[in-house]
């Protein structure tokens, strides 16, 4: 174990050429960030969790039923022992083949089954209430700790020069504003890493995994290696489109339309022009050619350089799934939701009943089918900005 823990906090990996972890141990004159700092943000993450919750509960809560936001989610599927059996013990998504046999057997027309698939899916996703909360609680966040970033950014050199990120680097000290900033990021990103299995499943799922591990993983490294003042430029301007996306859900939920689409504008525009424009001009930049001008690459300098990268990959995906969704908004004269909406929906066609319905007036299993199409028809889904 020793040897592994070696081996992982190699000097020449992580530090530039002859400087050593023995250079940057805390002295009366200065401090400088330990790793074992981060140990801290694992306990915080968990109340951070156990904050959120009561948030929800006694503040979003009684706003968005002050609101008038209905607690009802997507419409039930009827139910129906056979179909229930296949889609908890065998499959949610069938096939064509398997969707044909249950046709045969329930005497169903194939598009019904596809629907009541589709309901029962939809079934056990969150209300509106509980998105309305879940979005209340990070526009909250993010309000505050970018009001936050940006008191305090702008009384330092670097945001106004970023060489400044590099000059007497890695023997830099810590503040007290920047230990508290980095430990209430890592903290909050811990939270939403594993809250994302118990909140609501959206397509991006993997995306945002990896976003969120890209996002610990850089402020991890940006802090054990002591580039914290280029990783708080990074964790500012990141946080700053995050609050308007989160305030027009929550004025889409409040069916708000105009708000909604009118902070989903600036959302759009602040999102594309900081990740696609501003981040690697500013950000890039200095990471990339600044530091090589002053104090060159090394082995974590690349790795962290790498992270960066894929982060603006990511922004990429995501600015690509913006304007996507202005454009349809555009066509129809409002934001109806975007890409990675949780609820699956149905298209016009599918929303109608079919022209070939078959109809059934036996039970099976001990229970009553329904005639025609009447209580498979799947309503119109919420819609979702995330």
């Amino acid at each position: 174990m020793a040897g592994i823990l070696a081996w992982f906090w190699n000097e020449r990996f992580w530090l530039p050429h002859n400087v050593t972890w023995a250079d940057l141990k805390n002295t009366d004159e200065a401090t400088f960030p330990q790793a074992e700092d981060l140990y801290l943000a694992c306990p915080l993450a968990f109340c951070i969790f156990m904050i959120r919750l009561v948030f929800e509960r006694f503040i979003a809560r009684p706003c968005a039923m002050g609101l008038k936001i209905q607690t009802n989610g997507p419409q039930k599927a009827q139910p129906n022992a056979i179909l229930e059996k296949v889609f908890t013990a065998i499959t949610k998504h069938p096939d064509e083949k398997r969707l044909e046999g249950l046709s045969k057997q329930l005497d169903w027309d194939v598009r019904t089954i596809q629907r009541w698939f589709r309901q029962r899916r939809n079934q056990e996703k969150p209300s509106t209430l509980a998105r309305f909360c879940e979005s209340m609680w990070r526009f909250t966040f993010y309000l505050y700790i970018f009001t936050y970033g940006v008191r305090f950014l702008k009384k330092t050199p670097w945001l106004w020069n970023t060489k400044e990120c590099w000059y007497n680097y890695p023997y830099q000290p810590l503040t007290v504003d920047i230990h508290y900033y980095y430990i209430l990021e890592l903290s909050f990103y811990l939270s939403l890493l594993f809250s994302q299995f118990t909140d609501i499943r959206r397509k991006d799922f993997l995306i945002m995994f990896l976003h969120h591990v890209a996002t610990i993983s850089l402020i991890v490294f940006s802090y054990v290696n002591n580039m914290a003042r280029v990783g708080t430029l990074v964790m500012c301007l990141h946080d700053a489109a995050d609050v308007l996306i989160e305030a027009a859900k929550m004025a889409n939920y409040a069916k708000c339309q105009i708000l909604c689409n009118l902070l989903f504008a600036m959302f759009a525009i602040l999102f594309i022009s900081s990740r696609l424009g501003v981040y690697p001009i500013w950000i890039l930049n200095t990471t990339l050619f600044e530091s090589w001008e002053i104090i060159g690459p090394y082995p974590s300098w690349w790795v962290f350089n790498l992270l960066l990268i894929m982060l603006q990959l990511l922004h990429s995906f995501w600015s690509y799934l913006i304007v996507k969704t202005a454009c349809r908004a555009i066509s129809k004269g409002k934001v109806s939701k975007d890409d990675r909406s949780d609820i699956e929906s149905s298209s016009d066609e599918d929303d109608s009943p079919p022209p070939n319905q078959k109809h059934h007036t036996s039970a099976t299993n001990g229970t009553n089918k329904s005639h025609g199409t009447n209580g498979y028809l799947i309503g119109a889904p919420y819609p979702d900005e995330h």
